[in-house]
């Protein structure tokens, strides 16, 4: 039974009490979190309802105050649901041509329209830097959606065009190295490619005049490398651009250094 507007008890497992609140909004039920003080639950019911009926009230950097009940996540999906017509549960703000996504208050996100719905399905989390999601109870990092592997490394590997790190946007991200142990150096003022690979401390392989040629180098020292004893686990590279027959043959035909064979 509901104390106050938008208000309802609610027990734990353990019989202590506390309060729901929620409200519906275009025949729809939107819950708005659980809270141990009915005064709170309450405040963040009467926070929801100023923001649907206040259509002045929009996404800037003082219309959320630190004061407000009402989370911050589901501040953005009634602002979202209020003038886009459509609900998420994730903190997703829709624009002409992109949309963003709250990660904090201060840390916007921006997507291309053709990675809405997936994001509104999985939430974005943060840890050392790196941004998330979990799927099937793995964690995936996002980076991985546009082709950028694991440990690559932003200024070296892949840049963002305009600068801006939450800019996530395809036509924004620019990779430069596409292979595993692959970097681009430029040599008496040419562009080569160096194949590296780390035990301990970084080897280079070799630097190579394409970068097909240097993944498949890299490929070639984890080879020699597990044949050695070396149990790391390393990601080899799969290069689409070449055949099963000349991949073979440019694995037999590539020089890499003799410091390769001798590390243990």
């Amino acid at each position: 039974m509901a104390e106050k507007a938008g208000v309802y008890t609610a027990k734990k497992k353990n019989g202590e009490v506390y309060y729901r609140a929620s409200l519906t909004y275009k025949r729809k039920h939107i819950s708005l979190g659980s809270f141990s003080d009915s005064e709170d639950a309450n405040c963040a019911y009467i926070e929801a309802r100023q923001i649907i009926n206040d259509d002045k009230k929009s996404i800037t950097k003082d219309s959320y105050t630190k004061d407000m009940k009402l989370s911050h996540d589901k501040f953005i999906s009634i602002l979202n649901f209020r003038d886009n017509g459509i609900y998420f549960a994730t903190p997703i703000y829709i624009l002409k041509n992109y949309f963003e996504y709250y990660l904090t208050p201060d840390t916007i996100l921006k997507f291309d329209r053709d990675d809405l719905f997936f994001y509104a399905s999985h939430k974005i989390q943060q840890r050392g830097g790196y941004l998330f999601i979990s799927d099937y109870g793995s964690q995936y990092k996002i980076l991985g959606r546009y082709g950028i592997k694991p440990f690559a490394v932003y200024g070296r590997d892949f840049i963002m065009v305009n600068d801006d790190k939450y800019d996530y946007r395809y036509s924004n991200i620019k990779v430069i190295n596409n292979y595993t142990g692959v970097q681009l150096e430029e040599k008496n003022g040419k562009p080569v490619y160096t194949a590296i690979i780390h035990k301990v401390s970084n080897y280079i392989i070799g630097r190579y005049e394409t970068e097909e040629q240097a993944a498949v180098a890299y490929n070639k020292a984890v080879d020699i490398f597990h044949s050695n004893g070396i149990k790391k686990n390393y990601a080899k590279n799969y290069i689409v651009s070449l055949k099963k027959d000349d991949y073979l043959k440019l694995y037999d035909e590539i020089i890499i250094s003799d410091k390769i064979n001798s590390v243990r």
